[in-house]
């Protein structure tokens, strides 16, 4: 992204932070703030007060346990009464952090609390310490934002004290966007206090409004789910030192100052840039294109008037900019059908060119053309491809498990590059194109199925207001050519892509309690199931095993395929199933379902009712 002039908006006392959230037009007074406060930890000396060790001692200390992290901090005369047990490893999902923050759901307590934020920030500071070994006479910064969830602003005041109390600087930038963040920690402006050291994004993506969580970032990108480990693995031994005076004299140190920067003008206007350059530098190369954005009442609302209304291009039409943490007209994600509906819908009433609608923290995205034509899934996959292509000939796309068939013969045979067709997971996509091109593998786009896309000009981070730049580059470049059409160009452009008559994905769950299981974990079973099909897929003269797959079992068969792979994180096994008819998708679920239906502590219910259709 290029650099950009910005400003402080003002700094300000974190006492201050409850009081008024300007973005949600929600109101903080003091009294409803007094309980948020003395909960956080000071660090003096770059040392812990309460210990008086190191962070890097804290971090030996911290390998004592390394199935299961608890604390439980018992009511005493020095130990904070109102902290509960918490199991800090359970809060890792992946490369993030993920919990409950609000109440009001039944079943889902509240694990995401103000201690065991401030324990986390914290945590994430002193692990940035010893990775940065910075000189102690300069103290670091690190930046935080937040998507429009309701709980943003206690996390982020909770975040801020112990952050403060490591002796870090702390910026506020308010409602952003994740790719946002970690940009703030590549810019070089002192006027905007940047680069920062690292960055936390304040973020559940998609889920529910009760849901809330951490991405982290430093200037070498998103952290991986080893160093989350460790950050959960400190913060709970934060935790679990919490006195009353250490929570009260971090809480002081963190009202001295904390610095406001309007850094999401920045980063938009580093989008306008792109745009504009690529154009052949024309002020308002949008102007006579209708684009209309959805942002689901999260943080893409920015879009709209900071980015596409400077390049020229008429947004009206455009829906659920403001930030709203309810979500109250959809789901914020271009995987759900009901909020491709609603961006679709948009677009056609309005007769306009083209629409673009993002995911809650803006990392994800997906497009639709000026006919109501979707640009989702293995579609803008195909899109992004040829538009990198164009640009890169040659070289490999790198995408997740479950892109079609027809995407691959698309990348290979249409477009003249390579599909390599990896793992479930966008950093597990990302990070297998990095790694390619440090063996010499040219690739320069990672992009999975649910929207996250990463290209190599951009740091390989999954940026879904950059993707959307890059379609726009493109409608912008054809204008400047002389074409006409709209977003035909770009529709165009996929024209030969091979779409499946039928394409499922069911989910397969293991009852963890069921006696089949012998004891074992639900992962051992999931296995078991994997290799009991492959087997009965090799002894099947109509089935075909991939003959290089990441990921579960890949077998092809009547003009389609299936793929049957363990989830991530919970006891499911989800499969997806593509084919040219019905018929010839219900003939793969019975070849699963023959093999499967043996395992009687995995639930097929989803997989019988759609044979029987």
């Amino acid at each position: 992204m290029a650099e950009m002039t910005g400003k402080i908006v003002q700094n300000l006392p974190s006492a201050q932070c409850c009081q008024q959230n300007r973005q949600f037009g929600s109101l903080y007074r003091r009294d409803q703030c007094a309980r948020f406060k003395n909960n956080s930890l000071l660090f003096k000396g770059r040392k812990l007060t309460w210990t008086g060790i190191s962070a890097m001692q804290l971090h030996n200390m911290s390998n004592i346990s390394k199935r299961v992290v608890y604390c439980n901090a018992l009511p005493s005369a020095t130990v904070v009464p109102s902290l509960g047990k918490v199991d800090f490893l359970k809060l890792q999902n992946g490369s993030d952090i993920r919990g409950v923050a609000v109440d009001g759901v039944a079943g889902e307590p509240i694990n995401l609390t103000e201690p065991v934020t401030q324990a986390i920030a914290a945590a994430f500071a002193a692990w940035l310490l010893d990775k940065k070994k910075a000189d102690a006479s300069k103290p670091l910064k690190i930046s935080i934002g937040h998507d429009s969830r309701i709980s943003a602003q206690k996390l982020q005041d909770a975040a801020s004290r112990g952050i403060a109390g490591a002796d870090f600087d702390v910026v506020h930038y308010g409602l952003a966007s994740t790719p946002a963040m970690f940009n703030s920690t590549l810019t070089k402006n002192e006027d905007i206090l940047c680069p920062v050291d690292g960055a936390i994004m304040i973020t559940a993506s998609h889920l529910p409004y009760n849901r809330n969580g951490f991405k982290f970032f430093t200037n070498a990108g998103g952290l991986g789910k080893a160093d989350i480990k460790d950050i959960l693995e400190r913060a709970a031994n934060i935790y679990n030192g919490f006195t009353p005076e250490s929570l009260k004299a971090a809480e002081k140190k963190a009202s001295l100052s904390i610095s406001k920067v309007d850094y999401m003008s920045v980063y938009a206007s580093d989008l306008v840039t792109a745009v504009r350059k690529a154009s052949g530098n024309i002020e308002k190369p949008l102007e006579g294109f209708h684009i209309i954005v959805d942002a689901g009442n999260g943080a893409g609302g920015f879009f709209a008037g900071k980015v596409l209304e400077p390049l020229g291009a008429v947004t009206s039409g455009s829906q659920f900019l403001e930030p709203d943490g309810l979500f109250p007209n959809h789901i914020p994600n271009p995987e759900d059908k009901a909020a491709m509906k609603a961006i679709t819908q948009a677009v056609l009433d309005n007769k306009a060119d083209l629409g673009i609608i993002f995911d809650t923290d803006v990392d994800r995205s997906a497009a639709v053309d000026s006919t109501g034509r979707e640009f989702n899934r293995n579609r803008l996959i195909a899109l992004m491809s040829a538009i990198v292509l164009e640009e890169h000939p040659g070289t490999t796309i790198v995408t997740d498990s479950v892109t079609s068939d027809g995407l691959t013969t698309f990348i290979e045979k249409k477009l003249g590059g390579k599909h390599h067709r990896f793992k479930r997971g966008y950093k597990n996509v990302i990070d297998e194109a990095i790694r390619m091109n440090s063996v010499g593998e040219e690739s320069h786009l990672a992009i999975e199925t649910s929207g996250h896309g990463a290209l190599k000009e951009n740091h390989w981070l999954d940026d879904g207001a950059y993707l959307m730049v890059k379609l726009l580059n493109k409608l912008a470049s054809a204008r400047a050519s002389g074409q006409t059409g709209g977003s035909k160009v770009l529709t165009d452009l996929v024209d030969e892509l091979q779409e499946p008559g039928v394409a499922v994905e069911l989910r397969l769950k293991i009852d963890q309690n069921h006696s089949d299981l012998k004891g074992g974990s639900f992962r051992e079973y999931g296995e078991a199931v994997l290799k009991h099909l492959e087997n009965k897929s090799e002894s099947d003269p109509k089935l075909q095993k991939a003959p290089v797959n990441y990921e579960g079992i890949r077998v092809s068969g009547y003009g389609g395929w299936f793929l049957l792979r363990l989830s991530l994180h919970d006891p499911v096994l989800p499969l997806n199933i593509e084919a040219p008819s019905n018929e010839d998708a219900v003939k793969l679920g019975l070849a699963v379902l023959s093999a499967v239906n043996e395992f009687s502590a995995l639930d097929v219910s989803a997989l019988a009712k759609f044979v029987q259709q």
